[in-house]
């Protein structure tokens, strides 16, 4: 989808938000910063603080049986964006009497591209595996662009169960998705009838037995002040019998406390063995990378800040294929884009610095003197 000056028919606006008057709308646009105005036209999100949805419906249902799938899009956010989803989904065919209304509650298949907001900055890449869970990506945060130029996302998920994601062609994450999403149960576990051996010593140190407490350690922390004298004035019928105040004993070393020593018996943590997990099935996930009724492409976003362009989905089981695409459209934009934002940036500072500098003179041209004024004001007169 190149999203041409005709290609709105193609796409259908979801009522969600609309009854609350929450929902935005997408606007054929190239942006600040283009190549040709024509080519490089996609939908910009407008206008700011709103739920964005839309989807279209896809020429043929798509099936990856035995072949990649190719999930690529291009994503500019020149509003600097601050909070907000930059993503895309492929949605299948059993949730078309959900497409009206898509929404965040709508299932879909696959969700992939940039999140940003506030220091959260990554990559979704969401699955939604056969029990129709959406699957994050465990423990792992993908790269993402923040700034306000154009950038192609790609997904590959591959027939052998790996995937790669790519930023602008280049790699950024690879691996395989049985282990990088939890679609399966581990295949192995802790034996949960194991127990720890008695003899089992986890104490990485231990007291040294050589090292004894000095017999005279053991002194009271306060003693009575040798050095203080009965005062004149003390009567011990009104006053009672007197008593030296007690004073901080400079001998006092506190509490003994035995040095410790590595235990020669330390045998580490103790953890129950690994066992072949019963519940896994083993091939079960020989077809984790298979998707066969993928109908829809969709957009479901919040943004405070609008702006964000989208331009150039491809859904494709050819590599070679997406990548040539990705050339022939972001790559012949992407040098005159930047060209373009660093020269309008540079001529904004410019700007920016002549302005301050005038102001600045301004401030600094010198008040004539009050006293040449007064001077001037006399008027002159003859003595009586």
């Amino acid at each position: 989808e190149t999203f041409p000056a005709d290609g709105e028919k193609n796409w259908v606006k979801s009522t969600w938000k609309t009854a609350e008057g929450a929902d935005g709308k997408f606007v054929r646009s190239a942006g600040k910063y283009f190549s040709d105005p024509e080519k490089d036209a996609g939908i910009q999100t407008t206008p700011d603080a709103r739920f964005y949805a839309m989807t279209a419906e896809m020429k043929e249902t798509f099936d990856n049986t035995g072949k990649d799938l190719v999930f690529q899009f291009s994503v500019k956010h020149e509003q600097k964006i601050d909070c907000g989803g930059g993503y895309v989904k492929l949605v299948p065919a059993s949730s078309a009497d959900k497409i009206a209304d898509f929404s965040g509650e709508t299932p879909y298949s696959i969700m992939f591209g940039p999140d940003i907001c506030g220091g959260t900055k990554h990559t979704h890449v969401i699955f939604t595996d056969k029990d129709g869970v959406n699957q994050l990506r465990t423990n792992k945060l993908t790269r993402v662009a923040t700034d306000e130029l154009t950038h192609v996302y790609t997904l590959i998920v591959h027939p052998d169960n790996t995937y790669e994601v790519l930023l602008d062609l280049e790699e950024v994450a690879k691996g395989e998705l049985e282990e990088d999403w939890a679609f399966l149960p581990p295949k192995e576990i802790h034996d949960p009838e194991a127990t720890k051996p008695e003899d089992w010593d986890e104490r990485e140190k231990i007291p040294d037995p050589e090292d004894v407490k000095p017999e005279d350690w053991d002194v009271p922390e306060m003693i009575p002040d040798d050095k203080a004298e009965l005062p004149e004035d003390w009567d011990e019928e009104e006053d009672g019998e007197w008593e030296r105040p007690m004073m901080k004993n400079p001998e006092y070393k506190g509490e003994w406390t035995q040095k410790l020593m590595d235990n020669p018996e330390y045998k580490g943590k103790w953890e129950a063995p690994m066992i072949k997990n019963p519940d896994y099935v083993d091939g079960s996930g020989d077809e984790l990378y298979r998707y066969t009724d993928l109908k829809y492409i969709g957009f479901e976003l919040w943004q405070v800040k609008s702006g964000t362009i989208f331009d150039n989905i491809l859904v494709t089981d050819d590599v070679e294929y997406a990548k040539q695409f990705a050339q022939e459209t972001w790559g012949a934009m992407k040098d005159i884009e930047k060209k373009l934002f660093d020269d309008t940036k540079a001529a904004e500072e410019a700007e920016a610095k002549a302005r301050f500098e005038e102001e600045q003179a301004k401030s600094e041209i010198p008040v004539e003197d009050d006293e040449d004024d007064e001077d001037d004001d006399e008027v002159e007169h003859d003595e009586l």
